[in-house]
């Protein structure tokens, strides 16, 4: 799937192995991350990594360590996976008001730049002008502790209602609607084989954790560039909802066939824990908001 193995490994134990306060093999992991073509020794040292990072906590057994997620890592995956996954439903009625983000940073703080604009589209927001940053359904108290946790001190946050004026750029214009319906349908187009081949189910095991980690790691970039517009500011024929059950059907379907690959590689290691292995479906996710 081409992520990379820190990516990898949170990503497979926040599908099969979220919140377990039991550790498992580092060996086990290692074997996880060779399904996904990831070497032993970039398994190995993305481990390493990721506990330097307090994303996992490890321990030693004889010669054996264990890792499994920290407390914090697996609050933020929990987070991340019910945004994802709660991605593309029906949206609620919208009262017309937008959320909009105001701030000036100077050229010189690049680096704060970007990580403000990128925590800024995972709210939802989009940049209408280059300090004025629009969402018509961000949480605006969200908004407020980024930039008050990101030390910006040249900011506000305010709710308004745009005007119709001729002449004047509307707020949804901070999207690119026609690059975003490419989006989509490339997306559909990707995966459209493969949900044919779920349905006829002649996808095996190993291929159903690579593929089912792979739509997963796909989908969850949607967030970033469309922030579930209400259905008034959205061009007819809108492919997101086609999209979304495309990805559910793929996600859900293949959970169990993924969740026995999982225990078959961690059997190998450890019997026990394998039987702790669960998969998690799309309503399950959602259930927890």
């Amino acid at each position: 799937m081409g992520a990379p193995p820190q990516h990898l490994i949170t990503t497979l134990l926040g599908d099969y192995w979220i919140s377990r306060p039991e550790q498992l093999p580092s060996a086990a992991l290692v074997r996880l991350a060779e399904e996904f073509g990831v070497s032993a020794v970039a398994a190995r040292a993305a481990l390493s990594r990721l506990t330097r990072r307090e994303l996992l906590v490890s321990s030693k057994a004889g010669r054996r360590t264990y890792y499994r997620l920290t407390d914090r890592a697996a609050a933020v995956l929990q987070e991340g996976r019910q945004r994802i996954m709660s991605f593309g439903l029906e949206p609620g009625a919208w009262d017309g008001r937008w959320v909009m983000a105001a701030f000036s940073i100077s050229e010189e703080q690049r680096d704060l730049r970007h990580a403000l604009r990128a925590r800024l589209r995972w709210l939802g927001f989009a940049p209408l002008y280059d300090g004025l940053w629009v969402s018509p359904r961000a949480d605006a108290d969200g908004a407020a502790a980024v930039l008050t946790e990101l030390e910006i001190p040249m900011a506000t946050v305010f709710r308004a209602e745009a005007l119709d004026l001729a002449g004047m750029r509307a707020p949804q214009e901070a999207w690119d609607f026609d690059q975003l319906r490419r989006t989509y349908e490339g997306f559909a187009a990707q995966y459209a084989p493969l949900l044919e081949r779920v349905r006829r189910g002649v996808v095996g095991a190993s291929e159903a954790l690579v593929a089912r980690t792979g739509i997963m790691d796909t989908w969850r970039t949607f967030p970033n560039h469309d922030p579930d517009l209400p259905a008034e500011l959205l061009p007819a024929d809108w492919p997101r909802a086609a999209a979304r059950d495309l990805f559910v059907e793929i996600y859900d379907t293949l959970g169990p066939l993924a969740e026995f690959r999982v225990k078959q590689i961690v059997a190998a290691f450890d019997p026990a824990l394998a039987e702790l292995v669960a998969h998690h479906r799309t309503s399950s996710i959602l259930a927890l908001t």
